[in-house]
């Protein structure tokens, strides 16, 4: 098999930018780096890829990635992945933020058309419509998540089936009132797909008699789950287990139940969403439903170069893989880590 980029990389000791500019014969590579680079191409017979590199041929090699925020660690960890791929294909990822407004989306989106700035997009909107994109030429577009643009690439993750999913395993526990945090009233299509999910895996077990317990949020972030969850518990609705639609969602709330005194996942067990780092160092450490993030960019940046090279491809939705990752907040009902009916929290936590 040929050597890649990165193994170059990893072989001369560099980044893979620093590869990328030496085998596109950039100036600002030292000397000696660009010696030893040279000779580790060589020794590993590397084939830098010519479709990446006719790319640059009239273009600016540069690809935008639109997103709505770039502070959260979704995002950020999406980000990386982004601009590495990036890297490896001799591109260069250009990161902006639009905060969900739609006038800065629609800017982005013009300037790209006019042929001033990048060669292809890879936006997630949250404010954007389908009727928007009708009166603009823009260079390759791919969408990023749930909501619909026909007549173009979109790439996500099945989001009522990894709902579904988390949802039945906190089934799988013996938990019987699980309320759902991060539905929202503006009906964004990742939220609504997920209190979709949740609500299918409620209605297969009808013979239970499970509620539905559902709180509604105003975006996933850390503040947002610790506010809902503060409300479930001044509720006085009785509930065993918590599914976030974010893992930013299930850190504020895994802090609302410590400060009450609530055990978890003893008394009440937690699943997010995302797959980010913090997750995987919280304490007790977060189950959560792991999209794929490398293969989003990678996927992404693929057909973004397809289409720069000239394929003619028909738009389609590609759905990438993700992953139930069990950690102690909601562990698997083999690991004991849960008495049986241990039920909902102790009344003096509310």
């Amino acid at each position: 098999m040929a050597a890649t980029r990165r193994e170059v990389a990893e072989a001369a000791g560099v980044s893979v930018r620093t590869v990328s500019n030496v085998v596109n014969g950039f100036d600002h590579v030292a000397p000696a780096t660009r010696e030893r680079v040279l000779r580790v191409i060589h020794e590993l017979e590397y084939q830098p890829s010519e479709l990446a590199r006719s790319l640059k041929v009239g273009r600016s090699g540069l690809i935008g990635l639109m997103l709505p925020e770039l502070d959260t660690a979704y995002f950020a960890e999406l980000t990386r992945a982004f601009v590495e791929g990036g890297a490896e294909r001799g591109l260069t990822v250009v990161v902006d933020q639009t905060d969900g407004d739609r006038e800065r989306e629609l800017a982005l989106l013009r300037r790209t058309a006019g042929g001033s700035l990048f060669d292809a997009l890879a936006l997630s909107p949250l404010a954007l419509r389908a009727e928007d994109l009708e009166a603009l030429a823009a260079g390759p577009l791919v969408f990023l998540g749930e909501d619909e643009f026909p007549g173009y690439d979109k790439v996500m993750i099945d989001n009522f089936l990894a709902a579904r999913e988390a949802v039945e395993h906190l089934l799988g526990q013996g938990r019987r009132r699980i309320a759902a945090i991060g539905a929202e009233r503006s009906h964004r299509a990742a939220s609504s797909q997920r209190l979709e999910g949740y609500r299918a895996a409620i209605r297969a077990h009808a013979d239970l008699g499970l509620p539905e317990i559902v709180e509604y949020v105003e975006g996933f972030r850390r503040p947002e789950g610790a506010a809902a969850m503060r409300r479930l518990l001044d509720s006085g609705e009785r509930f065993d287990a918590i599914f976030c639609f974010s893992d930013a969602l299930a850190l504020g709330a895994l802090r609302t139940l410590h400060d009450a005194g609530v055990s978890v996942p003893d008394q009440v067990a937690v699943v997010g969403w995302d797959d980010i780092e913090d997750g995987r160092f919280s304490i007790p450490s977060l189950t959560t439903v792991s999209p794929d993030k490398q293969w989003l960019a990678e996927t992404t940046l693929d057909r973004i170069v397809r289409r720069l090279a000239g394929e003619k491809l028909e738009p389609e939705v590609l759905l990438g893989p993700h992953r139930l990752v069990v950690r102690e907040s909601a562990p698997s009902a083999d690991d004991g880590s849960r008495a049986s009916g241990a039920g909902a929290p102790p009344s003096s936590a509310r």
